[in-house]
């Protein structure tokens, strides 16, 4: 058995697994400090299946606590970015293009040095070791406590990007953490040297958060190994999350797929994941979240690391209803955690769609007599106008003429209808409201490769072998089972504006977690 706990903004669903079973699930509140609202969650599994905590495999989680974070430019660490590529890339320094507010409350602080590789592994400069310990010291003299290093072009070659990190870890002592760009980002320097200073900001949350999730499971009795879920939908253990918080931030939306996936029965189609908050809409493809291939932005910070391909739009359950003269509108502001405080079917004044639903006898929780009253012309209104806007994004996902199902999980799904305009029917699957929950607990360990190759005459198939391996002795590693690891994923770019036939080749392997006997 094993359990999956996925953590919104609004909600903290859980569910009890034995295989692909579902023995228990639950929805509930997210409390103020996260951690609670888990082990009121486990409270409420054991009561309806009871369990011993020892009869548990593993515990899988998904979690908003650092993509909040960011987001609320709250609780990041004082950071430095370092950057090898002097005397080239001096033009643009690290954080150029980043919100001022973020800026400031990473105090950041940003340092360029000699170093970094042309695409095909040649020096742009020799790495200066006396220019590293001046940072250094200046870096500690303003208080330094995470440093992100990234060099040009090291996804090809990272030689530059280890040494500098041991120059740096002699000089600032085994308290400053260091993140390095080639284990976060892709090809593409501002914007992997952006989602590692994201990365490094967020180290100390990410030591702080994982021992309370460690100790809440250990207070319950429970001694299973604890693994986070990632964006691309795979598993990382708390020791990887210790270092790479930057991995989760889009596990919601991508737990909601992989759990739709499985309940749907449906490898390829849209998935549709209406929250508290939000409406998230993204596409399977074999059965995992199709992966967004341009940048991505996160809180006004362009990055290029893992992440699917999924629209959000601010409709969500605990979305606000207004009337305006040109018709209802919904959300995007929502009363969030406080739904069952606010919203008019829980006592509360403020007109939400959860009401639209329960009028429209889509939903049946708190008193309907709350709701009794409300225009049904009103009702009507919003809800189309939720379809409509739900329909356009589901559209909008489409690269071909070919029909998508279209799957609803998430407890607002009740706010879609039966079928959306111009995508026909919706497939609501049975534990819809906790597809997230259970995406976490199925979830699978992963292994990738995304590097440039210098292809010379007759050696593309050999080049092509060693990525395949490589990303498969990359999941073997963090974990999966070596006897079920496949490759899920393959693109072969070739990159004309470089010389030495450069071809881009990204590879993506996975396998069910290896768990102890």
């Amino acid at each position: 058995m094993r359990i999956g706990i996925d953590v919104g903004g609004t909600n903290t669903d859980a569910v009890l697994l034995d295989g692909s079973t579902v023995l228990a699930a639950t929805k509930a509140s997210t409390s103020r400090d996260v951690t609670t609202g888990i082990v009121q969650a486990l409270d409420a599994l054991r009561a309806q299946r009871a369990f011993q905590p020892g009869e548990l495999t593993a515990v899988m989680i998904g979690t908003t606590h650092f993509i909040n974070a960011l987001v609320q430019a709250r609780d990041l660490a004082p950071t430095a970015a370092l950057r090898l590529g002097l005397p080239a890339t001096a033009s643009l320094p690290p954080m150029v293009d980043w919100p001022r507010r973020l800026v400031g409350a990473v105090s950041g602080r940003a340092y360029l040095a000699h170093g970094g590789h042309e695409f095909d592994g040649r020096h742009i400069a020799e790495l200066n070791e006396a220019e590293l310990r001046a940072h250094a010291a200046d870096m500690a003299a303003h208080g330094v406590r995470s440093v992100a290093i990234s060099s040009v072009f090291s996804p090809v070659s990272n030689e530059f990007e280890l040494r500098a990190a041991e120059v740096l870890a002699a000089e600032l002592g085994p308290d400053v953490a260091l993140s390095l760009s080639h284990e976060i980002g892709r090809i593409g320097l501002l914007e992997r040297e952006n989602a590692t200073i994201v990365n490094a900001a967020l180290r100390e949350l990410a030591a702080h958060i994982v021992d309370g999730l460690i100790r809440s499971l250990a207070d319950y009795g429970i001694t299973a190994p604890l693994y986070l879920s990632q964006n691309d939908g795979t598993l990382m253990d708390v020791e990887y999350a210790r270092r790479y918080p930057v991995a989760t931030f889009a596990s919601g939306p991508t737990n909601s797929m992989r759990g739709a996936a499985l309940l749907s029965g449906l490898g390829t189609c849209a998935v549709v994941d209406v929250g508290g908050t939000t409406s998230d809409v993204g596409v399977l493809s074999g059965g995992f979240p199709r992966e967004a291939t341009t940048e991505v932005s996160i809180a006004g910070i362009r990055t290029n690391f893992r992440m699917p391909d999924v629209v959000s739009i601010g409709i969500g359950g605990g979305s606000l209803v207004r009337e305006t003269a040109d018709g209802p509108t919904v959300g995007p502001d929502s009363v969030g955690y406080r739904l069952t405080e606010e919203a008019l079917v829980f006592g509360g004044s403020t007109l939400t769609a959860t009401d639209l639903a329960v009028a429209a006898g889509r939903a049946d929780i708190g008193d309907p007599v709350a709701v009794a009253r409300l225009d049904p012309t009103l009702v009507k209104a919003a809800l189309d106008r939720i379809a409509v806007d739900v329909a356009d994004i589901v559209e909008r996902m489409r690269t071909s003429a070919d029909p998508l199902p279209v799957v609803a999980v998430g407890g607002g799904s009740v706010l879609l209808p039966d079928d959306l305009p111009g995508a026909g029917g919706v497939h609501r699957p049975d534990h819809f409201a906790v597809a997230n929950a259970i995406g976490a607990a199925i979830a699978q360990v992963g292994g990738e490769v995304d590097r440039v190759y210098a292809i010379g005459s007759g050696r593309r198939e050999a080049v092509v072998d060693e990525a395949r391996q490589e990303a498969v002795d990359r999941a073997i590693a963090a974990g999966a089972d070596p006897a079920g690891v496949r490759i899920v994923d393959f693109d072969e770019v070739p990159v004309p504006y470089l010389p030495g036939n450069a071809t881009r080749i990204r590879c993506k392997a996975v396998g069910d977690l290896q768990l102890p006997a």
